[in-house]
């Protein structure tokens, strides 16, 4: 057993390691630690920006819950239509409006320039007027090229080249603390290090320009994440107005999600009149389209701490969001459409009346702070769209969802099971691990094909490799953790470190790399039960889990070899794909120069790849440690899903002190630190079942399928030729069965059909005769009479072929 650290308790060849680094390293590398799992979560992030950077799509509401627990009291005692309150927070809003409308007039508008996508520089509206700051406004400078352009765009995205003189961000509520960060699209001015991220925001189209602007954009729902993302917060607006207007809702929190949005509001206690029904439904979407008939303006002002408080009297929750987390002197925002005004940093859509089609889609019981000792909130959740068939093709959608449920046809194709003695860890019944074995085998393929090597490493370590890794601090409480021999062990959640010892357990050289090291390793991560959700959300699975060590000059062609990889995996699939590439984040970790040699050559190996134009660019949103790109696949239902990705790590090997001999002789020049490619085809094998089990609907392809064919005797006297004719397709490796039982005939070709088999092989007496089948495809095509070893080489081509 290694000698440990008397200081440290930690072992001396991993005490020493960590010695051997600049102590700045070292505390940079511990307080920049952060937790990449692989989840849902993921779908929901958007590249650009709300007013900073960043929009994101929210999964609720966090806040430091250190006050009391129960703070509603009787702000909500019934339902009450229009309540008094509504006006007074008007009244409030007017007279702030008032205060903000003498510090604009006080602004000096200055001639501006906004400079296009393309390059185009424009200065002057169609009637020659100048823009100017503080007077015109993105949707201004939309109405210059067309009116159609202007009005049908969410949010713009502009990157400004400078501020005029008299914008100051403190003044404009841009540089307080972003009250609703966790729950609602996040608004955050990036480090000043960074001036290209500081300066490109989303902006309302209506909010006036605050200097020249060196690239704007025009965001539409169809288009673009963040465009969405703005669209449905809107609605989560026009949702809490509806509200408020018919019950006197005490609204708390209400963000847009990955698809669509959410209010929760205080309705009395827990069991009270107040908590929602189905029959609320109705009545909530015809307010709504009154709303939206009225086409109400979204109008944002800046607020003091003082003003927000007296504005949201009466609404203990509101109260509590700003005494905490508003500093004492600072200003914050708020958005007014209609009788609403809310707490807000924005950015929204010009009016009400871009929502075209709303719908009420499901309520639910939650609490204040996502805490059970807090009070009890009703929520409802909604949809919305600019444009009536899209809600109609979503509600299509969502029915056809329900019926393609992987938890619902794999129960009914027997495929998987679980138990509460082993919860959120499937159980593979035959017919299921079929499928999940030829998913690994089709990977191994590619990884035979494509010069990797398979690896195989330990399911458990001792902490202290998570420790060196880096996870242990921040992931510790999502791990299997148990004592061994008095040390604390753990079942290990990913497969990266291990890896890394592989790499570090010899003398590498320039003449080694790229190493490819490929593991099938079982994986567990301690989720919480109730996050577990089918196969989507386990404790127990499997990953197609690759990295590769390479030299900084050899990061181009690699990662052209897996975004090729990748092609051939979801084309494969019938699966569409988009690229991004998230970029160097605030708190990035290591040389900026490397990073940005870094995204280039993934920049050139994209082009390469896609071409010009083929992918997208996330500003500020790679990984602390080492520059990205995020794929996302859509199904047959058009829903989006990350599950392959490609990630450059330049942080694992410095905290490994991975070296290899670069063959220079140079002093200083001996050795260098490969760069590390995380890399994942399907991602979890589980989560990619549950995906692809939805995209085909339960119909596998006849490569993947469990069930492949079932031979049918017309009469039981064929029945011993049948027999045979399965032998020989097991034989073959082909999932065969033939039925026996006493069913008729035209019973056993339906139960076929029903149970998904790709073929069904009719046995009469020709067929017998002529050492022939008679082949029907699950679709009740008939294909027609074949020789046995014909259909052989048939089925044969179709399994090459991944058919």
């Amino acid at each position: 057993m290694a000698s440990e650290d008397k200081a440290t308790g930690i072992p001396d060849d991993v005490a020493s390691m960590w010695k051997t680094l600049d102590p700045a390293i070292r505390a940079a590398l511990i307080a920049s630690e952060s937790k990449e799992a692989e989840d849902d979560k993921k779908e929901a992030s958007a590249g650009g920006g709300a007013e900073g950077r960043r929009a994101k799509a929210s999964d609720g509401p966090r806040m430091d819950d250190t006050a009391s627990k129960f703070i509603g009291g009787d702000s909500f005692t019934n339902r009450t239509s229009n309540p008094q309150w509504i006006k007074v927070r008007s009244d409030v809003y007017d007279a702030v409006k008032d205060r903000r409308q003498q510090e604009l007039d006080a602004k000096v508008p200055v001639d501006i320039e906004v400079t296009m996508p393309d390059g185009k520089t424009l200065s002057a509206d169609k009637e020659g007027n100048n823009y100017q700051a503080w007077r015109t406004t993105p949707f201004d400078v939309a109405c210059t090229i067309s009116r159609g352009l202007a009005d049908s765009t969410c949010v713009a995205r502009v990157t400004y080249s400078a501020f005029v003189s008299d914008y100051d961000l403190a003044e404009d509520g841009m540089d307080a603390v972003d009250t609703l960060a966790d729950s609602m699209a996040e608004l955050s001015i990036e480090d000043e290090a960074d001036e290209k991220n500081k300066m490109t925001m989303l902006w309302d189209m209506t909010r006036p320009l605050v200097g020249s602007v060196s690239k704007m954009e025009f965001l539409k729902f169809d288009d673009e994440t963040d465009a969405r993302t703005v669209f449905w917060h809107s609605s989560a607006h026009v949702l809490g107005e509806a509200l408020e207007r018919l019950y006197g809702s005490r609204l708390t929190i209400g963000p847009p999600l990955a698809g669509g949005f959410y209010y929760d509001s205080y309705m009395g206690e827990s069991g009270g009149d107040g908590a929602f029904k189905e029959d609320d439904y109705k009545p909530v979407e015809a307010e709504v389209q009154k709303i939206v008939k009225q086409k109400q303006k979204f109008e944002r002002m800046v607020v003091t701490k003082e003003e927000a408080l007296e504005m949201f009297e009466g609404n203990p929750f509101k109260e509590q969001i700003i005494s905490t987390k508003i500093p004492d002197g600072t200003r914050t925002t708020v958005y007014r459409c209609g009788d609403l005004v809310d707490l807000c940093r924005g950015p929204h859509v010009p009016n009400t009346g871009r929502i075209k089609a709303f719908a009420a889609t499901r309520h639910s019981a939650t609490n204040w702070l996502g805490d059970t000792d807090n009070d009890s909130l009703q929520r409802m959740y909604g949809i919305s769209f600019p444009d009536k068939k899209m809600l109609k093709v979503w509600k299509e959608n969502q029915e056809k969802a329900k019926e393609r449920d992987h938890r619902r046809i794999a129960v009914k194709q027997d495929l998987i099971m679980f138990h509460e003695l082993s919860a959120g860890s499937a159980f593979w019944l035959p017919h299921g691990a079929r499928i999940y074995n030829k998913l690994i085998s089709f990977i191994k393929e590619h990884y035979w094909k494509r010069g990797y090597d398979e690896i195989i490493t330990p399911n458990v370590y001792n902490l202290d490799l998570w420790h060196q890794s880096g996870h242990a601090m921040h992931y510790k409480d999502a791990m299997f953790c148990f004592e061994v021999e008095g040390k604390e062990w753990a079942m290990k959640p990913m497969n990266c470190p291990g890896h890394c010892l592989m790499f570090g357990g010899k003398i590498r050289s320039y003449r080694d790399l790229p190493l490819r090291f490929a593991d099938f390793g079982v994986l567990h991560r301690n989720e919480l039960s109730g996050a577990l959700s089918g196969l989507t959300r386990v404790r127990r699975f499997q990953q197609d889990d690759a990295h590769i060590y390479c030299r900084e000059d050899q990061i181009e062609d690699e990662v052209i070899g897996a975004l090729d990889f990748m092609k051939s995996v979801y084309t494969t699939f019938g699966m569409t794909y988009k690229l991004e590439l998230s970029t160097r984040p605030k708190k990035a970790l290591g040389d900026k120069e490397l990073w940005d040699r870094a995204e280039a050559a993934l920049a050139r190996a994209m082009d390469n790849f896609a071409g010009k134009g083929g992918w997208r660019e996330n500003p500020g949103d790679g990984a602390f440690y080492g520059p990205k790109i995020d794929i996302k696949v859509m199904d047959a239902m058009e829903r989006v899903h990350q599950c392959a990705t490609i990630q450059l790590d330049f942080q694992l090997p410095i905290r490994f002190g991975l070296e290899y001999n670069t063959g220079i002789k140079e002093e200083g020049k001996q050795f260098a630190r490969p760069v590390m490619v995380h890399r994942a085809m399907l991602g979890s094998v589980e989560r990619m079942f549950a995906v692809l089990c939805e995209h085909y609907g339960g119909k596998w392809p006849f490569w993947l399928s469990p069930r492949q064919v079932m031979i049918v005797p017309v009469h039981k006297e064929w029945n011993e030729y049948c027999q045979e004719v399965r032998d020989r397709l097991h034989a073959e490796g082909f999932y065969a069965d033939v039925d026996l039982s006493k069913a008729t005939f035209q019973k056993k070709v339906r139960n076929a059909q029903v149970d998904q088999y790709n073929f069904q092989l009719v046995v009469g007496k020709a067929e017998v005769e002529n050492g022939t089948v008679n082949i029907r495809t699950r679709d009740n095509k008939v294909e027609g009479e074949k020789k046995v070893e014909d259909l052989i080489a048939y089925l044969k081509e179709m399994q090459a072929e991944h058919k």
